[in-house]
């Protein structure tokens, strides 16, 4: 049924906003109830055996979330006491079904926008912002100043740190989202971007900045990941990715001392790891 629905949002997408008939708006919202039931994805996770996950991306999704922004109007949404907000019409904050999933959101300006969707036991601390297409699994922790970004697809038991911001995509259509695989902890201010994805089990330390461009210095294995055109950055399952730096490269650089920023893989998950971030539980 879902392959009926991406047909038609391909065919509708190519035409221009004059031509969208009446039924446009019917297949926007069976992609959006799609999407908030969690049984559409952006990207979708495939068991690849020993190998872990393989992500299958689907372009159409994107493709209907932005045919949602042709066919929406700019409103003034409902005020919040003094505050106002103007936005699409296709998109306004989404009423969760806190009590069916047992979602909390802590008072205090958080939000999630139409077409997201949250898990059960998923936990946001205010303020912080789930963005269309976003996928956050169960158990989730969203912490302070987090942001999930359009079409970004997050783990079970993830951990999104203070200030983490895990960027989206909607264009190019064809990019892979950011994904983040369960267990994975996200350290504070940590920034993962351009179609990054986080093997299930690694922890990203406070500060880290990653970006497709990123390469990634595995002190353990005495490799470099970085991602190809082919491919994105994957940081592999149980890795321990921390801040640091490298020389720059060049005579002005050495004469005067420069560094680069590098991030560098300093161990692999194990039970004292794990022990230091079990306090995890008692705050859900």
């Amino acid at each position: 049924m879902s392959q009926v629905l991406f047909a038609e949002i391909d065919r509708l997408f190519e035409l221009a906003p004059a031509e969208l008939g009446p039924d446009a708006q019917g297949v926007f919202e069976e992609l959006i109830a799609g999407l908030e039931s969690g049984d559409l994805r952006a990207a979708t996770p495939v068991d690849a055996g020993e190998d872990g996950l393989r992500w299958e991306v689907q372009p159409s999704v994107k493709r209907g979330i932005l045919l949602g922004f042709r066919l929406g109007e700019s409103e003034l949404m409902a005020p919040a006491g003094p505050l106002g907000f103007r936005d699409k019409n296709t998109y306004p904050v989404q009423k969760l079904p806190m009590q069916a999933r047992n979602i909390r959101v802590v008072p205090g300006g958080s939000a999630v926008r139409r077409g997201a969707y949250l898990g059960h036991n998923v936990t946001m601390m205010p303020p912080s912002y789930v963005n269309v297409g976003a996928y956050v699994g169960d158990g989730t922790m969203i912490d302070s100043h987090a942001l999930v970004g359009s079409c970004a697809q997050i783990g079970q038991r993830v951990h999104l740190s203070a200030g983490a911001q895990i960027g989206g995509v909607l264009e190019p259509i064809g990019q892979a989202p950011v994904i983040v695989e369960d267990d994975v902890l996200v350290g504070g201010n940590t920034g993962l971007y351009e179609g990054v994805r986080v093997c299930k089990g690694a922890v990203i330390a406070a500060g880290c900045v990653v970006t497709a461009g990123t390469p990634v210095f595995d002190l353990v294995r005495e490799k470099v990941y970085r991602s190809t055109a082919s491919s994105p950055l994957v940081i592999p399952p149980g890795a321990v990715v921390v801040p640091g730096s490298r020389p720059a490269s060049g005579d002005f650089a050495q004469r005067n001392g420069l560094q680069m920023a590098a991030l560098m893989i300093v161990k692999y998950r194990d039970a004292k790891t794990d022990k230091s971030t079990a306090l995890e539980d008692a705050f859900r």
